[in-house]
């Protein structure tokens, strides 16, 4: 049995090598075959389709696209792409679709925030292809998208865990080391300490240098459990 990763990775790959194969074909078998894929994934509850016609409007949208991204209020089909997309993101597309139209055998590959209905987004990726009409000339640009919102938390939380290491080795190596040293030396200097004044001023240096110590313990524990 696959895992539920492991067989949307594999879906995954079969999909993109269905829109290579297209670069190679005639662009009414193109057509033919970006019907196929959007009825081999009309019902996929992991993948998105759409299409954006040459005035930015949606002339497709998969059911799984309208379920995450009309919230409720109908199709998005006929709406102008920018009404699911983060603000900063869409400038993106709009470089993304001439590139697909000067070179139609090439997939494009975009990451994209949408609205989660929240009043947050969620990242999304996405593979742009243009689509010609039997005559060769630009249509829509066909786009396979899915949410990689989890990958992309993983992978900033296990960033900002690297950072944290990095900070805790930098103090174990540096910062740990000064007042470990004092502690060593003053400790030498007590047992050959020959008078009590000289025992009470070494007593109290290695008292503030034990509190060092613990300062730093403290922070190293405080940043590895953040």
């Amino acid at each position: 049995m696959f895992s539920r990763i492991a067989f949307s990775s594999f879906i995954r790959i079969v999909v993109i090598n269905n829109l290579k194969q297209i670069r190679r074909r005639p662009a009414y078998d193109s057509m033919h075959r970006y019907e196929q894929i959007n009825q081999f994934l009309n019902a996929s509850a992991f993948f998105y389709t759409i299409a954006i016609g040459m005035d930015s409007v949606y002339t497709y949208v998969s059911p799984n696209y309208d379920r995450n991204f009309s919230f409720g209020k109908g199709t998005l089909r006929g709406q102008h792409f920018s009404v699911t997309l983060h603000p900063e993101d869409v400038r993106l597309c709009e470089a993304a679709g001439p590139q697909c139209f000067q070179d139609p055998g090439r997939l494009f590959p975009v990451t994209l925030r949408k609205h989660d209905g929240q009043g947050g987004f969620v990242t999304t990726q996405w593979q742009m292809q243009a689509m010609l009409d039997k005559q060769g000339l630009p249509q829509d640009i066909f786009c396979i998208g899915y949410n990689i919102t989890e990958f992309v938390d993983i992978k900033t939380k296990l960033n900002l865990a690297e950072t944290h290491l990095d900070e805790i080795s930098f103090i174990q190596s540096h910062g740990v080391r000064k007042p470990l040293a004092n502690i060593m030396g003053l400790t030498k200097l007590l047992r050959s300490a020959e008078s009590e004044a000289e025992r009470e001023e070494l007593m109290n240096m290695l008292a503030l240098s034990a509190d060092e110590f613990d300062q730093i313990i403290q922070e190293t524990s405080a940043k590895g459990t953040a």
